[in-house]
């Protein structure tokens, strides 16, 4: 157990949550949207502190970030929870475990252990990931205090419906963040996930205004989210807040509760891409097509391949010193 951060006690031991934007209002043994932050006497504890379900080192391109230190390790971490409802979630077996089993499971892990384990295996970031971070950011933030102070960098993989406050909280020991842009109608965020839209704009205008290097990620679901109306509004909004933004267009398959619906043909991905870079982003990737040319990266100024990739492996980089070096422009990222 562990005191939460950013909350406010109300009258009557009822707490409000100020980590996201639910802003649950908790009363008396009772826990918010996300299952694992309880009101306990009015005070607001996490009850994921340390309890880690998922350690793994993974390449960075997993998350995916692709324009943040290539073909690097990053050590991720996850807790059960998340504040969304997500029908067609991947991870739904530990995301949804409090919800779903009313059980918290984890194996007792401190920052110190975490970042020493980062250090070991040689990576250089600690990504938060698998399950949305927010909901157990006590933990996060400890641990990426710790781990910047160690030369780590820290990486968000999330669903963006955290605070500002939360972010500006996180921000100076944040580098990258990877955020899913779900669709972009609330009805798709209230029916799938339990949530809505303009949260998750703010929080992207956000993290580019605090410094952060952000990624974007969208999982086309036939029939859901992938009319040529709602990914030209996706990539014009992404385009208007910066055409550096990295857009990465994924591949959805049957899982969950949500079944009933076939895995996307490979064309609507590919027309998706399309309309990013028609939209003016310089930089579209194609999510779950293995072998693809839209896993790398080409010079957006002269269209030379930089960044080799098949899957999460990186098999040749040609970036030296941010630049491409058939041309010479700066290519927007951090590489080293």
């Amino acid at each position: 157990m562990k005191e939460a951060y950013l909350y406010d006690r109300l009258e009557n031991e009822k707490v409000r949550c100020l980590l996201c934007n639910h802003n649950c209002v908790i009363t008396e043994g009772k826990t918010g949207i996300c299952g694992v932050r309880e009101n306990r006497s009015g005070i607001l504890v996490s009850l994921v502190y340390g309890k880690v379900i998922a350690s793994h080192c993974d390449p960075i391109e997993k998350k995916p970030l692709f324009h943040f230190i290539p073909g690097s390790r990053s050590y991720s971490i996850a807790t059960v929870g998340c504040n969304f409802r997500c029908f067609f979630c991947q991870n739904a077996d530990i995301s949804q475990m409090p919800s779903d089993h009313n059980r918290i499971m984890g194996q007792d892990m401190t920052p110190e252990e975490i970042v020493e384990d980062a250090l070991n295996t040689r990576s250089a970031s600690v990504s938060y990931t698998y399950t949305e971070p927010t909901i157990y950011y006590e933990l996060a933030v400890d641990t990426a205090r710790l781990a910047s102070s160690k030369g780590l960098k820290n990486v968000f993989v999330s669903n963006g419906y955290m605070t500002e406050q939360c972010l500006e909280d996180m921000s100076p020991d944040l580098h990258a963040a990877n955020v899913d842009l779900k669709a972009f109608t609330d009805e798709f965020y209230k029916e799938q996930c339990g949530a809505k839209l303009e949260p998750v704009l703010r929080t992207l205008e956000t993290m580019k205004r605090l410094g952060i290097w952000l990624e974007v990620t969208t999982l086309l679901i036939p029939g859901l989210n992938d009319s040529k109306e709602e990914l030209k509004e996706i990539s014009q909004f992404l385009a208007n807040l910066d055409t550096d933004i990295p857009w990465h267009i994924s591949r959805f398959h049957p899982t969950y509760r949500l079944t009933d619906i076939p895995s996307t043909p490979p064309d609507t991905i590919q027309k998706a891409r399309d309309l990013g870079y028609e939209a003016g982003l310089k930089y579209v990737y194609t999510g779950n097509l293995p072998g693809d040319d839209g896993e790398k990266t080409f010079c957006h100024n002269c269209g030379e391949l930089l960044i080799d990739r098949f899957g999460f492996t990186v098999t040749k980089n040609r970036i030296k010193e941010n630049l491409c070096p058939e041309c010479g422009s700066e290519i927007p990222g951090v590489w080293d």
